[in-house]
């Protein structure tokens, strides 16, 4: 128990930090806060409902790990490199794929509830 514990205190802590630190983060965190509550609106099914908030909560969780990469990236190799940009570019790829997740979701639920 301890040790579930200590791991949600380093989760907690990167929470805080990503959103102090972070504009996508603290803007996917607005979205996130906006999106429960229309959610439980357009959601139609228990399901769609999960559907639409899952989508949201694996987008930050990209956002996230596209901002732990950046991070360590910088701080290996502070000045410009090709193949750290790369790296960069790779990581940003995959939170915008997240993101697109996100629009697909919820316009099908929109769809799906208003037509």
């Amino acid at each position: 128990m301890h040790a579930l514990y200590l791991a949600f205190l380093n989760s907690w802590r990167g929470l805080v930090f990503g959103a102090r630190t972070e504009r996508a983060l603290r803007l996917e965190l607005v979205l996130l806060v906006i999106g429960i509550p229309a959610a439980l609106l357009m959601g139609a099914t228990l399901w769609v409902r999960v559907a639409l908030l899952a989508s949201l909560l694996v987008m930050l969780a990209a956002e996230f790990l596209n901002t732990a990469i950046e991070k360590l990236c910088d701080h290996l190799h502070p000045n410009r490199h090709v193949r750290i940009g790369v790296v960069k570019d790779l990581a940003s790829a995959g939170a915008f794929m997240a993101q697109a997740l996100v629009a697909l979701v919820w316009l099908a639920a929109a769809i799906d509830r208003f037509f």
